[in-house]
């Protein structure tokens, strides 16, 4: 690594990482905060598991149908304006999830129906952020460094968890104005959405060129890098916008995300209600909840640096949604609660690990919008299965009364994915010519 290079992917590092982590930070908080809600939410407006498990999926539904626009949008007007909007679209609707009995006294609706539409909503403002922070990272660090720059992002799907977890479970104990716990949960968890999504306009950088905080030589040669990859990608091969959503290794890595995810948000929505029906409290509830995004932090990182050392993906995705269904296969049949816990701090190592290390496989074979539309339609497709995941585990619980089918069922989809992962037929050698790249530079 020459100086040139050490100084502009220190800076860029710097500059942009950190403040990513905390928009996926709260992102992510939005999303899964309902989990938590749950656990007095149902009772407040008469839920059963199935129903609440088909809200939390719809969310999903309309994050696939807005999804691939969304991105072509941030393509063309750039991160920084779409990104913004995105959060503080989004902070709005989850506000709204307190008011759902007031919503439902205004408009004669049920509180089904209010809960199902706001889940819509909230997938419909949030599409496009995820898939559209991998794009954005592509313009700004080479691919030899993309899997330990995604695993840092993604640091905050943990940490969010770590961090949100015991204190959603002390806010369901905040009571006053009117309003309950699980209210006052939505509505305090919103705000950070909003207050960051207006600060993204003014301190995201769409381009490198624009980047006032770079010096000429460290401008040039992200540029130069980042040139060079594009177009050894396109000698090799050049997908158009409709060849990119169409391949087959687009389709099969949409399936080995769908895997990924029914497993992931099916445990998710419900890990809080598994916890406690050990017989603890909400506020112990929210500290164990925490406990297997801990050494999923752990498990993310060594694997995601140990997959750019080695420049090799497939293997460790399969060996990380290997380990996710183990543990959570096992966590549906054994019943002593600290087993439990364990298995599932097991399973999240593998959970956690596997996205960072997924990301580097379809950006090894598209380019430019192709890029931009083929990522999105990955992760919209893939992530149909968290309507899949979270309602299967309700409708299960309901009719056996208890998590072990539905646990099980997850399980299945992890192995399934692991099966997929490694039957993709990609050239190992372009991703790392693309890497030697900038290690040349």
């Amino acid at each position: 690594m020459n100086d040139v290079e050490q100084r502009a992917i220190r800076k860029v590092m710097r500059r942009l990482i950190p403040f990513l982590i905390l928009c996926y930070f709260v992102a992510y908080l939005d999303r899964v905060n309902v989990s938590f809600a749950k656990l007095h939410m149902n009772q407040a407006l008469g839920f059963s598991e199935a129903a609440f498990g088909l809200g939390a999926g719809l969310f999903f539904i309309a994050y696939f149908i807005f999804e691939v626009p969304s991105n072509l949008f941030l393509e063309r007007v750039g991160a920084r304006l779409w990104i913004a909007r995105i959060m503080i679209s989004w902070g709005i609707v989850s506000a709204a999830f307190a008011f759902i009995p007031s919503i439902t006294g205004a408009t004669g609706f049920s509180n089904e129906t209010v809960f199902y539409t706001l889940r819509l909503l909230l997938g419909a403002c949030e599409a496009g952020f995820f898939p559209g922070i991998i794009f954005y990272l592509t313009l700004w660090f080479p691919a030899v460094y993309r899997a330990r720059v995604v695993s840092f992002f993604m640091l905050a799907i943990p940490v969010s968890s770590i961090v949100g977890s015991p204190i959603s479970g002390m806010l369901l104990n905040l009571t006053g104005w009117g309003l309950e716990g699980w209210q006052w949960l939505f509505i305090i968890e919103a705000l950070p959405s909003i207050l960051v999504g207006l600060c993204v306009a003014f301190y995201l950088t769409d381009f490198p060129h624009q980047a006032h905080w770079l010096q000429r030589d460290e401008i040039a040669w992200l540029e130069t890098v980042q040139a060079t990859e594009k177009r050894n990608k396109e000698n090799v091969e050049h997908l158009s916008l409709f060849q990119a959503l169409t391949d087959a290794r687009i389709l099969l890595c949409a399936l080995v995300y769908f895997c990924l995810n029914a497993a992931s948000y099916g445990v998710a929505f419900f890990l809080p209600t598994i916890i406690k029906n050990f017989g603890v409290n909400d506020t112990q509830t929210g500290l164990l909840s925490a406990l297997p995004f801990v050494f999923g932090a752990i498990g993310m990182v060594l694997l995601g640096r140990h997959s750019d050392r080695t420049m090799e993906r497939k293997g460790h995705v399969a060996a990380a949604l290997l380990m996710a269904a183990i543990g959570i296969g096992f966590s549906g049949i054994v019943p002593n609660p600290i087993i439990i816990m364990a298995i599932l701090c097991f399973a999240q190592i593998g959970v956690s690990a596997v996205p960072p290390m997924f990301w580097p496989l379809p950006a090894s074979f598209l380019t430019g919008a192709s890029a931009a539309a083929g990522i999105a339609a990955i992760n919209s497709l893939g992530n149909l299965s968290g309507f899949a995941g979270p309602y299967a585990m309700g409708y299960l619980k309901d009719l056996t009364g208890n998590f072990t089918a539905g646990l099980l069922l997850l399980a299945g989809f992890a192995l399934l994915g692991a099966a997929v992962v490694m039957s993709l037929r990609i050239d190992v050698r372009r991703e790392q010519a693309s890497g030697e790249v900038a290690l040349a530079h």
